[in-house]
């Protein structure tokens, strides 16, 4: 082994450890791993930024920005909601969400397609009396399904599809890489046997757990923790902001209320100065209050009742809401992000895996999957809310789309025919979709970089020339040559599934798309070593890498639903197993059929 080779093997084995242990996010990993290849002389300088130019990262962003326009159209919404009005049977229900979420994954981005159906599989949920946890995880594994059956239903499809372009020396989505239906014959069938699994058999695997019901009502039940106290005339706090006794509690407090002369004001801005005889209602746990009222002096009033639903009004309302992977809250606290001061909001509660927590929330660092209950004028809370980066859980009014709501959706669609039929390369067709949307004003343009996953687009961009240099170094070729020597006198189809479980693995602990820049490679060694067609190993990875059903950290979806649904992290193995076993069964004979030799 040369010394390139074990450098290659060491910064890998170093990124793979990093993404698994989760302590910084993939995309300071990836870049990390970057500058050190650069720096020990595998990636050579003149490359080291190529991979931000690559056609799949350019696809990627732009597919991206088009799942978020038609999320904020309305059109799709109106099918989402339709969901809701089918029979309460659980079957039927947990059958029409997991369908429609695979279907929408396999033209817009996975987790926007599980957003979008989230708050209506929570309703339906409650309308069947089943607890959450029943209906969430099939629909995040549905989304994951969907991602199979075309060529944007998924990072790892586009990665794959492009590196076959490299591979071949031609251009990406002009005779190089997979095409967008490419994928359909072996992937929509293997997401339509998952679904069906899951509808009749793996939905009863999962734990019974009433942690996500009952965290979610528990989060509510506030009242105790709701306290208020009265300004004497005396306090040296007259004349300043409220935000000054937040301060006192260390942040670990919120004014949730003000009464002033008999009238109340919910959510108040930090900025309102004290007046002799205010009456704050102050939220927190009990030694947080404590402190608040030591410090500040004011008088604590114990004679009257205080009820969750006098923290709401017409105006002001309170909502459940999960931090989503990739959020600002992710992995910093309430008091570190001035929420109230800088958002205009209240974060009341957080529960995390099933479980309230109530002390100190100014200093919980949030992580993805916890949901918060959170406090603030309607249309202020909403805004919030998704510049934070989090999912509300209550369906929103559903208006009636008008004629330019469906403009986005034709567009979309018009992209896909241009790329179908080769009028353009699939990532100029999306990008043309991209500027038209902006261009007419159907997508603003604020919003078009706020929908970006720009943690992604960093991991694909730094990581991709990482992934170069273990096959320019011939690292590649080794593993390639230890997984033949194991598997490489057995049938085509057991190869496959090899290839395939090898990426699934990789993808329950690291990024699926990072496992798809790794695995790439070592198949087309894998292949040429066998001496057969290297297409079929190329859709293997890309199966394999979307896989990812066996850990809550596999996917964002799957981290999606961890909090509202109170799973546990071995939760997940328990239908993740055999459905991906259904699904490389399915598959492998269908790669052989489609791209065998």
């Amino acid at each position: 082994m040369t010394t390139p080779q074990i450098t290659a093997f060491a910064i890998i084995l170093a990124s793979l450890i990093l993404f698994a242990w989760g302590r910084w996010r993939y995309d300071i990993v990836a870049m990390g791993a970057l500058v050190v290849a650069v720096v020990c002389g595998i990636v050579p300088s003149e490359d080291a930024f190529s991979g931000f130019g690559d056609p799949a990262v350019i696809t990627v962003a732009a597919v991206l920005i088009i799942s978020q326009s038609l999320q904020r159209s309305g059109a799709i919404n109106v099918l989402a909601s339709s969901i809701g009005r089918l029979p309460s049977n659980p079957t039927i229900q947990i059958g029409a969400l997991t369908a429609t979420v695979a279907i929408l994954s396999a033209f817009m981005n996975n987790v926007g397609a599980l957003a979008l159906m989230l708050p209506v599989a929570i309703r339906a949920a409650q309308a069947s009396n089943m607890p959450p946890s029943r209906v969430l995880m099939p629909i995040a594994f549905g989304s994951l399904l969907g991602g199979l059956a075309t060529l944007i239903g998924t990072p790892p499809n586009i990665i794959i599809s492009s590196y076959r372009a490299e591979v071949l020396g031609k251009s990406f989505g002009e005779g190089g890489g997979f095409g967008m239906f490419d994928f359909a014959p072996v992937g929509a069938l293997a997401a339509l046997v998952g679904v069906i699994f899951i509808v009749t058999i793996g939905y009863r695997l999962i734990p019974h757990r009433e942690g996500g019901d009952t965290a979610l009502d528990d989060l509510m039940q506030i009242d105790e923790y709701v306290t208020e106290i009265t300004v004497p005339e005396d306090s040296p706090l007259i004349g300043k902001p409220i935000r000054e006794v937040v301060v006192l509690a260390d942040g670990d407090i919120s004014v949730v209320a003000l009464v002033r002369h008999g009238d109340k004001e919910l959510a108040p801005p930090w900025y309102t100065r004290m007046q002799p005889g205010d009456h704050l209602m102050i939220e927190g746990g009990t030694e947080a209050i404590a402190m608040a009222v030591e410090k500040s002096g004011f008088d604590l009033v114990t004679d009257r009742d205080i009820s969750s639903e006098s923290l709401s009004s017409e105006e002001v309302i309170v909502v459940e809401a999960v931090v989503n992977p990739g959020s600002r809250l992710d992995g910093r606290t309430a008091g570190g992000l001035r929420i109230n001061s800088r958002y205009g909001v209240n974060i009341l509660a957080v529960a995390r895996q099933g479980k309230p927590i109530r002390d100190r929330i100014g200093h919980i660092r949030f992580q993805a999957g916890d949901v918060i209950l959170i406090q603030g004028a309607e249309q202020l809370l909403y805004e919030s809310l998704n510049s934070l980066g989090c999912l509300p859980l209550a369906s929103r009014e559903i208006t009636v789309p008008g004629r330019n709501s469906y403009l986005p959706l034709a567009i979309f669609a018009a992209a896909i025919a241009a790329a179908v039929f080769g009028l353009m390369r699939i990532d100029i067709a999306f990008v043309a979709a991209v500027v038209t949307l902006v261009a007419t004003r159907l997508f603003p343009l604020r919003e078009m970089y706020d929908s970006v996953e720009w943690p992604v687009i960093i991991l694909l961009g730094a990581f991709l020339p990482v992934g170069a240099a273990l096959n320019s170094t011939g690292a590649t070729d080794l593993i390639a040559d230890s997984i033949t020597a194991i598997a490489g006198g057995l049938p085509l189809w057991v190869m496959l599934i090899t290839i395939m479980t090898i990426s699934a693995v990789l993808s329950a602990v690291i990024n699926n798309a990072a496992t798809a820049v790794l695995m790439a490679p070592i198949a087309v060694s894998v292949a040429n070593i066998a001496g057969v067609n290297f297409d079929p190993f190329l859709m293997a990875v890309a199966i394999g890498s979307s896989s990812a059903f066996l850990t809550p950290i596999g996917h964002q979806s799957n981290l999606l639903v961890m909090g509202p649904g109170g799973y546990r992290f071995g939760d997940y193995w328990r239908m993740g197993l055999p459905l991906t076993a259904v699904t490389f069964a399915v598959a492998a004979p269908l790669l052989v059929l489609f791209w065998g030799p």
